[in-house]
């Protein structure tokens, strides 16, 4: 299966327009002299972001992308029609490669921000352009140029404030829906999730933040296995990350500590930059055990983990914690916010 948040296109600007050779020729007019007109400019083609757009999907069918080309000149000094641009939209938060070069051509993170990809041909000149003291008659012109031509790579990263991390039935899509108002697709059985899902998550009247449920990572991720490599790529956008923690899970034999310890492995094989996030762990599921129980779980947990971190406790199904969850989230956002303002 292709992974929606990568994708391969090709775009192609239109070609110039070519100048008209042409005299001019009427009744009763003599030495009409050269009146043949310019071609028009080849349209550009430009990608633009567009909020309202979440995954690279479309461009699983839709891979080639040509804007109109320049109309030829014609006679009586008319020039030629130039080609309309394009504009391909893409989702906010997309990175834009040149596949045969490797460079970075842009990297979209605002709304309606527009880059030109494909610089349109450039129009042809009529015979008047060449009309001199010594050739009144000039039979010159010259063709369009062709429209730029390239091959891009679309890579997709989340834009979001805090990214949730985890196995998978951690009990990542639940939080999201209970803290916000997504509604991912939620089962019973591993990698239910197959593409990040958004949440807004409202803490006050004028207070929210943005949530990103990321599918369930697997040891290995790094190096590809299951889905990983593109995962985690969308959390390297995140302010801070949630590592969400099965306190009870259904294999008797899994140990939590051992799940939380295999997921930060593969974020420091996957990024430096990725493993010194600010990382908050989450124990979730804490309804399935009595106080006593979930107590003991607790402490076994963090002495195993030796985790010297911030840790929460809720229970994503019931609802239980996840209000405090969004305040001590909220404040620590404002709190990063402001020493990068300081910066």
């Amino acid at each position: 299966m292709k992974f929606v948040d990568e994708a391969s296109i090709r775009v192609k600007a239109g070609n110039g327009g070519h100048g008209c050779l042409s005299f001019r020729r009427e009744k009763y007019v003599e030495r009409g002299g050269p009146d043949g007109g310019d071609g028009g400019h080849g349209g550009s083609v430009y990608l633009v972001a567009d909020k309202s757009l979440n995954t690279l999907a479309d461009f699983r069918v839709a891979r080639m992308f040509k804007a109109d080309g320049g109309e030829g000149g014609s006679g009586r000094n008319k020039t030629g029609r130039s080609g309309d641009d394009l504009e391909v939209f893409i989702p906010i938060g997309t990175v834009v490669h040149d596949v045969d070069t490797g460079e970075v051509i842009c990297d979209l993170t605002e709304t309606g921000q527009r880059q030109k990809v494909a610089e349109g041909g450039r129009a042809g000149l009529g015979n008047p352009r060449f009309k001199s003291s010594v050739n009144r008659a000039p039979r010159k012109i010259t063709k369009g140029s062709d429209g730029e031509a390239r091959h891009l790579s679309l890579e997709l990263k989340v834009l979001a404030d805090v990214g949730l991390l985890g196995m998978p039935n951690a009990g990542k899509s639940t939080l999201i829906t209970s803290m916000s108002h997504a509604k991912p697709r939620i089962a019973d059985y591993p990698f239910t999730t197959l593409h990040p899902n958004l949440g807004v998550v409202r803490v006050g009247r004028l207070q929210s933040f943005v949530m990103a449920d990321i599918p369930g990572l697997i040891e290995g991720a790094a190096e590809g296995a299951g889905l990983g490599i593109q995962f985690l790529k969308h959390l390297q956008r995140t302010g801070l990350l949630l590592h969400l923690v099965d306190i009870a899970p259904i294999d008797p034999s899994t140990e939590p500590a051992d799940e939380v310890r295999a997921i930060a492995k593969e974020l420091a094989k996957f990024s430096d930059d990725l493993a010194e996030k600010t990382r908050w762990l989450v124990i979730n599921k804490i309804d399935l055990l009595s106080e006593e129980d979930q107590a003991v779980a607790r402490e076994m947990l963090l002495e195993q983990l030796q985790w010297d971190g911030p840790v929460f406790e809720v229970s994503a199904a019931t609802g239980v914690g996840t209000e405090q969850l969004g305040q001590a989230i909220m404040l620590e956002l404002e709190r990063i916010a402001e020493l990068a303002a300081e910066a």
